[in-house]
């Protein structure tokens, strides 16, 4: 059996966060490899590894670290195909490693999962993987259903819980809410050669979407370009995302609150990479909003304006299967000064 995916530690003292993210892939039946390697007192052997791996056909990278975490960026540094990145809680709450592993500059991006947040990193993997896999795309599919009935179970222990005297109970049939790709296919025409479903928030996010469609075009990467906010006008947006619902990934701008990539990775089981923008804050509001999803529902998040790495990372994931995107992708990335 030939790995698929393959996870690097930083240190043996991630295996608890690696084991949410093997968890994952042994109920998604993706194979996978893991080491030990770090990125600062085993150099030469991350590399090897990486480069390796990369000739024996791992689609997938995951890198694990905390404190200091450069582990995922060197990772990103030595292959063309995607790397993801778990940021470990050992000191300050995490932050330094998510900081290092989302900031990557220009040419390297790694697609960051929140603090501590292994099983995330895992579907992303695996939403990869599904973007030319069916079967794998399918079982991706499954797992969200059973996240959808589990959230169920909870509120029914939870109301058990509730006897006050005015408790008002209201009655709702569960199934209504459940996610419905085809709702909607009779009334909205839809893109079906679609590579990538670009979305800003608002338009004052369209000068770092720039960044990323004139990549896109460098790389001969079909997408469609929109700017629509899932806040101000909730029912355009869906019908949008019913149109581009047959994108193999997504990629959102947005900054603020980042409700963008909520909206976006609520709707799709396909992988949503998300760009951070500096409208206030900094950009540090749309960062933490973006990156630190819930389980089951991973943001690819790259570093704060960086809508050129978001289109990288978008052509690493495409160029798994597709030659000439992959040729392009490693051309460039060796070109890089």
């Amino acid at each position: 059996m030939k790995p698929r995916v393959m996870i690097l530690l930083g240190s043996s003292s991630d295996f608890s966060i690696a084991k949410k993210a093997i968890d994952i892939l042994e109920t998604l039946c993706i194979p996978y490899d893991i080491k030990v390697a770090s990125a600062h007192r085993t150099h030469e052997k991350v590399k090897k590894i990486v480069t390796e791996s990369t000739k024996n056909g791992i689609e997938v990278f995951m890198g694990i670290a905390g404190l200091s975490a450069h582990l995922p960026g060197i990772m990103a540094a030595n292959t063309h195909k995607p790397v993801v990145g778990v940021p470990v809680d050992v000191k300050v709450a995490g932050l330094d490693s998510l900081y290092a592993s989302v900031q990557m500059p220009f040419g390297a991006p790694v697609a960051t999962v929140g603090i501590d947040r292994g099983d995330n990193g895992a579907l992303l993997a695996a939403q990869i993987i599904g973007i030319h896999d069916e079967e794998v795309r399918k079982r991706v599919s499954s797992m969200r259903s059973s996240f959808f009935e589990k959230v169920n179970k909870d509120e029914s222990k939870l109301l058990e819980k509730v006897n006050g005297n005015y408790y008002s109970p209201s009655s709702f049939d569960a199934q209504e809410f459940k996610k419905d790709d085809s709702a909607g296919e009779q009334e909205l025409d839809s893109y079906d050669d679609l590579d990538v479903a670009v979305i800003a928030g608002s338009h004052s996010d369209i000068k770092f979407a720039r960044k990323t469609t004139n990549f896109l075009d460098k790389m001969d990467v079909s997408y469609d370009f929109s700017v629509i906010s899932p806040v101000r006008h909730s029912k355009k947006f869906e019908d949008q995302l019913k149109k581009v619902r047959n994108a193999k990934l997504f990629i959102a701008l947005t900054g603020l609150s980042a409700h963008v990539t909520g909206a976006i990775v609520a709707y799709t089981e396909k992988p949503v990479i998300g760009v951070p923008c500096s409208i206030r804050l900094g950009g540090m509001d749309a960062l933490l909003s973006m990156v630190n999803m819930p389980p089951g529902v991973p943001v690819a998040t790259v570093g704060i304006d960086n809508g050129g790495n978001a289109a990288i990372l978008a052509a690493e994931m495409l160029g798994i299967t597709n030659k000439s995107v992959e040729t392009d992708i490693i051309r460039f990335k060796g070109n890089i000064e």
